[in-house]
């Protein structure tokens, strides 16, 4: 009983920290995931079984692994920008991009800081992401898609991977890798997991750990394909991979010298991984053990084998690639013409999550004189048997914004 209440004790500690250290919130997405849905379990333990037979994913502690084809992976990046600073360039995306290629080939700049023990487990994953040039319609495109959003933060709870949802739908993702960057609340990103359905796939990043040299995006495209934290999650636990020692949780800062925890002497932990929570500028290797892993997806079967027949970085058909979505003129409801005689009408086109929802229009006395149900992003509304006066019209969505505006009928 006492160490089941430590254990207790231990995961809601380490959660709470989590949460305090804005970081990567993929385990605790899973758990939300699996727990609405035990289906998925069923569905990732399939398909990760398949990815398995005749592939030693337990690691390989050598450099003598042998050379295999490099996987380039079609990109789409959704930028979901609420104001015009979240509208981030192009030059940005790619840079990150660039930053995630150099941690997947081993071959970023810092990788010359890597503690001499684990030196010799540092792989070249042959793993490589550039953005599709082919949409899932074959027309030309940038791999790059920025939209506005009436939503000015987002949870974890996958709202932004729906355009029902004013975020953005995913692209076909046994052609694609999804990302999404948007403003996310309280974490710096997440990743759906083998498994997950296929309208979710993909990794969510929020505009603080977004940009050049940032390594959210190489944590959680390990994520996506298939790796677990260093510490498998709970109190010395298992990532599933043999040349990553076990610790006892997640590493903070950025430290230095040898950092024993579980019993991992002489080497200590392995904090230099990007699959542990260490400071962006301390961490630089994936593993062979990792690296075998990750490939084991791409075999025949394999969660992620759709990916190697992907069409996104063929040619296109249509060389025209479509115009961008104009960013809208105004971001709240527009009231017009204030006074008014007869007619009025209510502007809504910034943000469809009005449609449907009640207007209300009161009197001086707080009395409700009318009641109008919004049918159309642009609303008429007939004012032509309110008598002279002031009147305030209200309206509320389903998170609570609320539309109050007064207005004179003559």
């Amino acid at each position: 009983m006492k160490a089941l209440l430590l254990f207790v004790l231990f995961l809601n500690g380490f959660t709470s920290s989590l949460i305090a250290q804005k970081s990567c919130a993929s385990f605790i997405y899973k758990q939300n995931e699996t727990r609405n849905n035990p289906a998925l379990v069923k569905s990732e333990n399939q398909l990760l079984a398949r990815a398995g037979s005749g592939i030693d994913i337990t690691g390989v502690t050598t450099e003598g692994n042998p050379t295999s084809t490099i996987i380039t992976i079609p990109v789409v990046v959704h930028v979901l920008y609420h104001s015009p600073d979240q509208k981030i360039s192009d030059a940005v995306i790619i840079e990150q991009l660039k930053t995630l290629n150099q941690a997947f080939r081993h071959q970023n700049a810092d990788s010359v800081n890597t503690p001499a023990v684990f030196k010799s487990l540092a792989a070249d994953c042959e793993i490589q992401f550039k953005l599709a040039i082919s949409d899932p319609r074959k027309r030309a495109t940038t791999g790059i898609v920025k939209k506005y959003t009436p939503v000015s933060g987002w949870e974890q709870n996958d709202k932004m991977k729906f355009s029902s949802e004013m975020g953005d739908d995913a692209w076909d993702p046994k052609s694609y890798l999804n990302i999404w960057v948007c403003n996310l609340v309280d974490f710096a990103g997440y990743s759906s997991f083998v498994g997950s359905a296929e309208n979710k796939d993909g990794l969510v990043i929020g505009f603080g750990a977004f940009g050049a040299g940032g390594k959210t995006i190489v944590h959680e495209a390990g994520h996506w394909l298939n790796l677990k934290h260093l510490w498998g999650d709970e109190n010395c636990g298992d990532d599933a991979v043999g040349d990553t020692p076990k610790q006892a949780s997640y590493t903070a800062g950025c430290p230095s010298g040898v950092r024993i925890t579980c019993g991992n002497s002489p080497t200590g932990d392995m904090y230099s991984n990007y699959m542990d929570f260490t400071d962006d500028a301390c961490t630089n290797l994936f593993t062979y053990g990792q690296k075998a892993r990750m490939r084991a997806l791409f075999v025949p079967g394999g969660a992620r084998y759709a990916l190697l027949s992907s069409k996104g970085l063929d040619l296109p058909l249509i060389a025209e690639i479509p115009l961008p979505e104009e960013d809208p003129k105004w971001l709240e409801p527009r009231l017009y013409p204030v006074p008014a005689t007869t007619q009025m009408t209510l502007d809504l086109s910034y943000d469809v999550r009005w449609l449907g929802k009640n207007i209300q229009i009161m009197n001086v006395q707080g009395i409700m004189v009318m009641n109008v149900t919004i049918t159309n992003k642009v609303q008429s509304i007939d004012i032509s048997r309110l008598k002279p006066g002031m009147y305030f019209l209200v309206t509320k969505k389903d998170d609570g914004e609320t539309f109050k505006q007064k207005f004179i009928k003559m």
